[in-house]
């Protein structure tokens, strides 16, 4: 069972050796690249802020974030929205004030533990507003900034299955249930039917997908039915059912454990 890891860097390694390890082949792929945010003058003025103590909160939702900040003040809060993000923040010497029991956005705005106070809250290019509405809606005045992008690594969609291909061996041109439909609906009996789907193998069998912006880029693959989607959280997941992937399973943390955890029972 091949399985494509869609991340590089130490994280990659890590489940890559994870997945070997459950006895599984791991592929590693980078599909995004994290570059700077465009608005450099912008993302250093809400960080200097930041950096004087004229916040009370700083929320934090992503390991890259945690890359562009400048020393907190021992007076600002940080909340971290997951046990993987608080970790990377502690590394740098920055104590999480708070990190919700439901790893997510949602769970970070539902149980919010104040309702009036000044938050920061540094992010993706593409981030859903979930966290600036839903911190407004309990009375914080929030102040947002793009602090970095996520871009895809491939230009375009052949270049992708190229990069997959040149691993794997050539992927199928339609999946096996669509054309099992379009033979079907011709004419053809199920003998042949059956007979056409046989050299149709899927190389990748199962991805991990950690991110809304990793989604989109599998999505362009147009991997099999068949393949095995498996999302870090709740929030990927919801992700990934927009491009059209289809969910095998999540993770019960966003941790890498939890995530091959999830693959393995799904294998």
């Amino acid at each position: 069972m091949r399985v494509l890891i869609p991340r590089g860097g130490t994280w990659g390694d890590d489940v890559a050796r994870r997945v070997a390890d459950a006895g599984f082949e791991p592929l590693v792929l980078p599909l995004v690249t994290i570059e700077p945010a465009e608005d450099q003058e912008r993302l250093r003025a809400s960080l200097d802020l930041l950096a004087a103590g004229r916040v009370d909160w700083l929320v934090v939702t992503s390991q890259s974030t945690v890359r562009v900040l400048p020393r907190i003040p021992a007076s600002v809060k940080v909340a971290a929205v997951g046990s993987v993000t608080a970790a990377s923040l502690r590394e740098r010497g920055v104590p999480v004030a708070f990190i919700p029991t439901r790893q997510s956005a949602a769970g970070l705005v539902d149980e919010w533990p104040i309702r009036e106070g000044r938050v920061l809250w540094p992010h993706a290019l593409d981030a859903r507003p979930t966290i600036a509405e839903g911190l407004r809606r309990h009375g914080m005045q929030v102040s947002e900034v793009v602090a970095y992008r996520t871009v895809p690594v491939f230009d375009s969609s052949d270049e992708l299955l190229d990069a997959v291909t040149e691993q794997t061996g050539p992927l199928p041109v339609v999946d096996a249930q669509r054309l099992q439909r379009e033979l079907q609906a011709s004419g053809h009996d199920a003998d042949e039917v059956l007979t056409a789907l046989e050299p149709a193998e899927t190389p990748i069998d199962a991805v991990l997908v950690t991110s809304g912006s990793v989604a989109k880029q599998v999505a362009r693959l147009g991997l099999s039915t068949e393949t095995r989607v498996i999302a870090i959280g709740e929030q990927t997941a919801e992700d990934c059912r927009k491009h059209g992937l289809r969910v095998a399973a999540v993770a019960a943390r966003p941790s890498a454990e939890a995530l091959v955890a999830a693959l393995v029972a799904a294998a």
